[in-house]
């Protein structure tokens, strides 16, 4: 068993090449093999989003503070608020981030495939 206690986390600020705006990315979990799936917890500044993108294996987005938007290719931007799951499945171009006013926090976890 590994535990991570509260405060030992490591916050990382989120690339470049995959966010725009402030974003801060706490990795929470990434196993040895033969484990597959990470999770992280990701903070969004107001403005803040991430680039378009997909996950091989689809990801879940678990939304724990804060009001912010995800949009789906070929569909509306929803709103998405502390509380709700999202699922995106395999191959989905999505993107998720804050309001242009209100900060959000969600998990991310994925099955990276390798």
């Amino acid at each position: 068993m590994e535990l991570k206690r509260v405060g030992a986390i490591v916050s990382m600020k989120g690339p470049e090449a995959t966010f725009t705006g402030q974003v801060r990315v706490e990795m929470l979990s990434t196993p040895p093999a033969p484990a597959r799936t990470s999770c992280a917890s990701v903070t969004f500044e107001p403005g803040a989003r991430s680039a378009w993108h997909t996950h091989p294996l689809g990801q879940t987005l678990i939304v724990t503070a804060g009001c912010g938007w995800t949009q789906c290719e070929g569909e509306p931007v929803v709103e998405i608020r502390a509380g709700d799951v999202i699922w995106c499945p395999p191959g989905h171009k999505h993107w998720h981030g804050a309001t242009p006013t209100t900060a959000m926090t969600h998990i991310a976890a994925q099955d990276t495939g390798a």
